[in-house]
C-alpha cells in the first residue's frame, strides 16, 4: 500500500500556544513539537518571499527522519507572472535553498489565483518548465539571476524525482483539457475543501493526490468533525490502496490543514493521522 502524509499548513500561529502547543514551550521548538506528532508541514513563508537556505537547513535539522515538507511554490510566478515567462523566476526560486531539505523535500504546491483561467497553451508551457527531478532542479537553479545577493544553495544529495500539484481557484479548470494536461505532466490537481468558496476538482491526474482542507463550513476557520475525518480517511485508504483510483493504482497522498484561523488545524491533522495509523 501507498503511504499516506498528513500535516498541517504552517505551524506559528500565536494562537495555537497555550492549546496545541504547551504552555511554556518555546517558539523555536515548535516545528520540532510538530514533528513529533504528524509527518508533514507545508511550507508556506515560500510563497510570499525566497527563504535563505539556512532557513530550509534549520528546519530540517528540527524534524525526524521521514517527515516531509511540502513547498508552496512563489506567488511571483503564480500571481504576478501568472504562470508566463517564469524560467528565470523558478530558476531564483529553485537556487534560494528549497534543495537544502533534502530528503525531507516532498512536493511542491502551485497555487493559483481565482482571476488566473484556465488556458491549455499557457498550462502546458508552465508545466514543462518544472523540474521533474532534483537533478533537473539544480539545473535550473544555476540559471539564477543576481537578485540572491549571494544567497544560494546549488548542491544536491542524490538526484530523485520531485513532486508538484497545482490548485486552481478558476471554475474554468473544470475543461477536461486541463486534467489531461496534467496528466501527461505527471502533476497533480489539487482536491481542496474550501466551504464552497472555490470549485472542487477531484480528477486524479499523477502518481499521488494532493488534498488541502480550508474548512467545510467557513473558509480558513471551522473544524471537522468525527464524520467528517471518517470520511477524509475511507478516501485516502481508497487513494492508497488503488480502490479510489480509475486505474485501480496505489497512490500516496499528502493531506494539509489550512483551517487555522481558531487554531483546529493541528488538531484536525493529529485525529486525521490517528484514523490512518
Amino acid at each position: 500500500m501507498a503511504d499516506a502524509f498528513v500535516g498541517i499548513s504552517g505551524w506559528r500561529y500565536p494562537r495555537w500556544r497555550g492549546d496545541f502547543y504547551p504552555h511554556g514551550l518555546v517558539q523555536r521548538r515548535e516545528l520540532e513539537y510538530v514533528g513529533e506528532r504528524l509527518r508533514s508541514v507545508e511550507l508556506n513563508g515560500s510563497f510570499y518571499s525566497l527563504q535563505r537556505p539556512s532557513s530550509y537547513h534549520r528546519w530540517r535539522a528540527e524534524v525526524p527522519d521521514g517527515f516531509v515538507f511540502a513547498v508552496k511554490g512563489s506567488r511571483y510566478v503564480t500571481h504576478m507572472l501568472r504562470l508566463v515567462g517564469v524560467r528565470t523566476a523558478l530558476a531564483n526560486f529553485y537556487a534560494s535553498g528549497v534543495l537544502a531539505l533534502g530528503p525531507t523535500l516532498g512536493p511542491f504546491l502551485w497555487q493559483l489565483p481565482e482571476r488566473v483561467e484556465f488556458d491549455p497553451d499557457v498550462l502546458a508551457a508552465f508545466l514543462a518548465e518544472l523540474p521533474r527531478t532534483t537533478g533537473d532542479a539544480l539545473a535550473l537553479a544555476r540559471q539564477h539571476d543576481d537578485r540572491l545577493d549571494g544567497h544560494t544553495w546549488l548542491e544536491i544529495e542524490a538526484d530523485v524525482p520531485l513532486r508538484h500539484a497545482l490548485e486552481p481557484r478558476s471554475p474554468s479548470f473544470s475543461d477536461p483539457r486541463a486534467a489531461d494536461i496534467l496528466r501527461e505532466h505527471g502533476v497533480s490537481l489539487v482536491l481542496a475543501d474550501t466551504a464552497g468558496r472555490w470549485p472542487v476538482f477531484d480528477a486524479v491526474t499523477a502518481d499521488h493526490v494532493y488534498v488541502r482542507l480550508h474548512g467545510s463550513q467557513e473558509l480558513y476557520a471551522s473544524g471537522y468533525g468525527d464524520d467528517e475525518l471518517d470520511a477524509w480517511a475511507a478516501r485516502i485508504r481508497g487513494w492508497r490502496s488503488g480502490d479510489g483510483s480509475e486505474d485501480g493504482m496505489p497512490r500516496d497522498v499528502y493531506v494539509y490543514f489550512d483551517n487555522d484561523a481558531r487554531g483546529r488545524a493541528p488538531w484536525d491533522a493529529v485525529h486525521l493521522a490517528e484514523r490512518l495509523r
